[in-house]
């Protein structure tokens, strides 16, 4: 059997070669063959699909030429190149018809593989926390040191949202890979990550399940100080008997994605003296936790609410253009396919989050792909965005004023194009 490398050299070099039939059904199900697949190895790609009508293929909503159909079967495949870093969507079309779902699938770069020779980090047991800050309520926790972090001397410090989904080394993240090639190239400095969790992790499926579930929006979108009550109030000081942490918001970021995105954003904004770098991935900067009038107890959520009011994230990008500006450094991702609720437009709050930190003149960085609510474009990005986000990064420093790189300055607004009508 060949390995996916190999299979995918195959078909770019010759998709009509013999030996690719047998070595896709030895990877895949005829159901999943007959809905579509796709295989992928950094920015190589593979598609097929078996169909007794030839089908169509788009990619980046754009047709591509017309699919090989493979010798002594109904399986079709499209081959091609396309850019690491990034992630790419693809859906069939038979019969005129849509056929199955819209998926995206991250193109890695080779920083989200292991390395010869770079050695690997250390990751702490499972952790909870009680927090007093939310009413007794147990927090799952970790700590992740990557190479190069002394125990004796103060590290630099990420907070991570969702954490349990960036437990394995195999997910889209693929975190700890990354930051330990990123270590090893001097892109970042040995750091911590302190992973957290918005409620106590089930440890057979490491998934916050049930009603711990519920809270998890209140942690994360609520638009006030409480999270950071938290983080350096009750977690950061339970890190200090394993790792020094330093305390400068200069060596302080935060990141998460959807709901968790909007957390660190937060986390930055109320208190930029001692968090100063975010990295938002789909930001929920939307009105899930605005309310009015609802003092009293909160049957979605389960808890006394004494607010009759509060505000929700879709205030941020107001908020952000009449706001002075506070020293925050954001590098900001979404894609045009993301969630449209009652809640707001993700897709379009993203892109005011942008044009706003542009117009206040923030350091940051947005790129918005074709990807939908889901971890891909984030995890593709994450090499880009963590070396983005502590460039010039000197550990002899404790703060620095960011200024919007000069380019950004002579670039225009982001504009919307209407698209699908």
């Amino acid at each position: 059997m060949a390995t996916n490398t190999e299979l995918l050299q195959i078909a770019r070099r010759d998709r009509a070669a013999a030996e690719i039939l047998p070595e896709l059904k030895s990877r895949f199900s005829a159901e999943a063959l007959a809905q579509g697949v796709v295989l992928r190895e950094l920015g190589d790609f593979l598609w097929a699909i078996d169909s007794a009508s030839e089908p169509y293929l788009y990619v980046d909503d754009a047709p591509t030429p017309a699919m090989t159909k493979l010798a002594g079967s109904n399986v079709w495949i499209h081959a091609a190149r396309l850019l690491q870093g990034r992630a790419h969507a693809h859906y069939f079309r038979v019969n005129g018809e849509v056929h199955g779902d819209r998926v995206d699938t991250a193109a890695f770069t080779e920083d989200h593989y292991p390395k010869p020779g770079v050695p690997q980090g250390q990751l702490s047991e499972h952790m909870v926390n009680r927090s007093g800050v939310y009413q007794d309520w147990p927090i799952s926790w970790w700590v992740y040191a990557s190479p190069g972090v002394d125990s004796a001397i103060p590290s630099p410090v990420m907070i991570w949202f969702d954490g349990e989904g960036l437990l394995s080394r195999e997910n889209n993240d693929r975190l700890f890979t990354v930051t330990e090639n990123l270590v090893a190239q001097g892109k970042l400095p040995p750091m911590l990550h302190v992973l957290t969790s918005p409620g106590e992790v089930n440890p057979e499926t490491m998934r916050v399940q049930g009603p711990n579930r519920r809270r998890r929006s209140l942690l994360y979108d609520t638009v006030n100080d409480d999270f950071n009550k938290m983080i350096f109030g009750e977690l950061l000081p339970k890190v200090e008997p394993m790792f020094k942490v330093r305390k400068d918001g200069y060596s302080v970021a935060a990141s998460g994605q959807s709901s968790g995105a909007i957390g660190a954003f937060n986390m930055a904004w109320q208190r930029p003296e001692a968090v100063s770098r975010v990295y938002s991935k789909i930001g929920t900067y939307t009105s899930i936790q605005w309310r009015y009038g609802q003092a009293g107890h909160n049957e979605r959520f389960g808890f006394q609410d004494p607010a009759g009011f509060m505000d929700g994230g879709n205030i941020f990008p107001f908020m952000i253009r009449k706001w002075p500006r506070k020293n925050i450094r954001v590098f900001l991702s979404d894609g045009n396919y993301d969630l449209e609720n009652n809640h707001g437009s993700w897709p379009l709050q993203n892109l005011q989050m942008a044009n706003s930190l542009k117009m206040a003149e923030y350091d940051f960085r947005f790129t918005f792909g074709n990807s939908q609510h889901n971890s891909t474009q984030g995890g593709a990005q994450n090499p880009e965005a963590l070396a983005w986000l502590w460039r010039d990064y000197d550990q002899n420093r404790t703060e620095q004023t960011y200024e919007m790189d000069p380019d950004e300055k002579d670039k225009p607004y982001f504009r919307v194009q209407i698209m699908n009508r």
